[in-house]
């Protein structure tokens, strides 16, 4: 049976007419299980699975019917779905906060559509920003691109912090077999100084290319980062009028990027109309095509390209960004879910889930609505997960037998790059086991049988039985990929993003704003001053007063 965690107060959508179809669908559920589902419809599979971009979808392992189902689909109508996707592509301001579209998919448009913003067509700037991009990759892979010294460039350093280094990361790791021969890739993102000091034993000063990634030039730990790079830089023997030639930037503020150093011909645009953790389809993905070739950054947003133009004409039945994010508010306004695992079974997209957390928790984790009122419902779930088989032996214990209802993702490619033995044929068949093992779960009688069987008798078998029973009923969806290639990273990636769009919506919240991270920033700007040597006592609460004290104590 399902789990029936109490739901966390009202659903946003008891204004909608369909609302309460789908109270009724989730009473009608209590009366079932998946098992049941599938033994009462041969055809499950095939009704509830569906291919789009080179993506494959199973979603029968969830707790729907078709009632359940078209219950969704109305309620995405009453909340009229399909215009916010269309108000999404058209550059309309969804962004309400910051008065700005969000238009994340010009940036991989390769059709002929015009893209506008506040009546400009951006598609010209897009393509020059790619032209210049492909130059610039092409020159450092040919060694025409010189340090210092006159040496090629071998080591490619990413500074930068959140969207700008949790998107490039995952791409690049993702698609490790497609690096570049002689290109080692690098990153620098955390304000704690070991994250910096480690990479630097690594790299070449010689060798090294830094791309500063901040679209104000002035966020604090990119900002930190780039000046100890620089300082190392001329530490090692270079002079300042030498920096340029081993320092870019991706900003919008070219100011200060010329006064850190670099040429302005080598500061490449960061637009308004673009948050950062969608910017990796941008200059911002400048270390992917310097890692991994251009024509591989071109096939990752080709992959994209054809996930946008599935979302945006796809009738909402036979959508897979809408499937998938109507199945997370079922689950988390219906069924009580709060938290939702993303396992790929494939080690280089290992990074995946972290990615997928900033993407999808910066974005929903909001209070208010878009008329700034503060909701009385649940939205952005907790996203977590690791690659498979690890997980296996650790948190999946939580999944099968906790009280807690976790949809998850399992995403399995088909064809692995290193074809070794028969461990990949083990890895997918570990996935469709514990998707399986979620759905069917153990009774007690088959527990007891299995104990029996193996020479448990009498009351220790009794005993016994009761733990290993697994309740089953736990949904989860089957991504399944044909191989990681740039252009299937492209449209998974691009999936999940208007999966979050999807859910926003239904939620009446904005998507792409994120004020909650801009307060911890200025607490920080008022905490540090009360660090240095001489500064004034400081005047907050008993904790951080003490801890400040501490802190100050051992370094002054």
């Amino acid at each position: 049976m399902m789990n029936n965690r109490t739901l966390q107060g009202p659903t946003p959508l008891d204004a909608f007419a369909h609302n309460e179809d789908l109270l009724k669908q989730r009473e009608l559920l209590k009366q079932t299980t998946l098992k049941q589902l599938f033994a009462e419809d041969p055809d499950r599979f095939n009704r509830y699975s569906l291919q789009a971009a080179s993506l494959f979808l199973d979603y029968s392992k969830n707790l729907i019917t078709e009632d359940t189902l078209k219950a969704l689909i109305n309620l995405a109508n009453d909340a009229k779905l399909s215009d916010g996707i269309q108000a999404l592509f058209n550059g309309e301001k969804v962004n309400n906060t910051e008065h700005r579209p969000a238009l994340h998919m010009a940036l991989r448009n390769r059709g002929d559509r015009e893209i506008k913003v506040d009546g400009q067509d951006v598609m010209p700037a897009i393509k020059d920003t790619l032209r210049r991009m492909q130059a610039l990759t092409e020159k450092v892979h040919n060694g025409e691109w010189l340090g210092y010294t006159g040496k090629p460039i071998k080591h490619i350093i990413n500074i930068g912090i959140g969207g700008s280094f949790l998107g490039p990361k995952m791409v690049i790791e993702g698609l490790t077999p497609y690096i570049k021969e002689g290109i080692k890739h690098h990153y620098i993102a955390n304000v704690d100084p070991s994250d910096a000091a480690e990479v630097l034993k690594q790299v070449d000063p010689e060798t090294s290319l830094f791309i500063i990634a901040s679209k104000s030039f002035s966020t604090l730990e990119t900002k930190l980062n780039a000046e100890t790079c620089r300082q190392w830089l001329l530490d090692q023997g270079a002079k300042q009028e030498d920096v340029q030639k081993h320092f870019l930037a991706v900003s919008s503020n070219v100011e200060k990027a010329v006064a850190f150093g670099i040429c302005e011909e080598n500061i490449y645009p960061m637009w308004d109309w673009v948050g950062g953790r969608y910017s990796l389809w941008s200059a911002i993905g400048m270390p992917i095509a310097l890692t991994l070739g251009f024509d591989n950054f071109l096939a990752l947003l080709e992959g994209a390209y054809a996930m946008d133009e599935h979302f945006r004409t796809a009738p909402l039945a036979e959508n897979m960004p809408v499937l998938m994010g109507l199945l997370g508010v079922w689950y988390h306004n219906y069924m009580g879910a709060a938290s939702h695992a993303v396992l790929p079974y494939d080690k280089y997209l290992g990074e995946l889930p972290n990615h997928l957390q900033q993407l999808d928790m910066e974005s929903n984790g909001k209070s208010v609505n878009k008329a700034g009122e503060t909701v009385t419902y649940t939205t952005g779930p907790v996203i977590w997960g690791d690659v498979g088989t690890n997980g296996q032996h650790a948190y999946h214990q939580l999944l099968h037998q906790g009280t807690a209802l976790i949809p998850v993702d399992f995403v399995a490619p088909v064809e692995t790059h290193n074809p070794i033995g028969e461990h990949h044929r083990w890895l997918y068949a570990n996935a469709l086991s514990q998707s399986r093992a979620l759905m069917t779960g153990k009774n007690l009688e088959e527990a007891k049988a299995e104990l029996l069987a193996a020479g448990k008798v009498g009351a220790e078998a009794d005993h016994i039985a009761s733990h290993k029973v697994h309740p089953g009923n736990r949904p989860s969806n089957m991504l399944v990929l044909p191989k990681v290639t740039p252009e299937v990273m492209g449209a998974l990636v691009a999936l999940y993003e208007h999966k979050v769009f999807v859910q926003g919506h239904m939620w009446q919240i904005n998507s792409f704003d994120q004020w909650g991270v801009e307060l911890g920033k200025q607490l920080g700007d008022t905490i540090y001053p009360t660090l240095l040597a001489g500064a004034e006592a400081p005047e907050f609460d008993s904790s951080t007063n003490a801890l400040i004290k501490m802190f100050r104590d051992k370094n002054d």
